[in-house]
């Protein structure tokens, strides 16, 4: 499994499309974290930058973040990506209270930046 997260200064960018970077975590079969890399931002909204497909092609499957347009959450899902909003804070912890089953989707969009994200 790989989890990418919206990452500024070593937590959670409040915006997925736009974040300062994103945090790769690459997760082995015994939910042990094996790697953990960087991908910079692409410019632009989050659903219109491409970088649900350079996640997808990373091999990214689960999307841990703070806030998200619903255009941005449709093009992650249709890229096999599943979302999680309304995630906080440190981001090494963050990956491990998900791996441990204690974060869900908060199921709250960012409605402000839905236009500019029309699908």
């Amino acid at each position: 499994m790989q989890i990418a997260i919206p990452t500024k200064e070593g937590v959670v960018d409040d915006h997925f499309g736009h974040c300062e970077y994103y945090t790769i975590f690459t997760i082995d079969s015994n939910n042990k974290i094996t790697k953990k890399e960087r991908l910079d931002s692409p410019q632009g909204c989050g659903c219109q930058s491409g970088v649900a497909v350079t996640l997808r092609e990373m091999g990214v499957n689960v999307m841990l973040a703070g806030n998200m347009g619903e255009g941005a959450k449709i093009v992650l899902e249709e890229n096999k990506i599943k979302v999680v909003r309304g995630c906080s804070g440190d981001i090494n912890e963050l990956v491990s209270n998900y791996l441990s089953g204690k974060i869900s989707d908060s199921g709250e969009g960012c409605e402000s930046h839905d236009h500019e994200c029309a699908h």
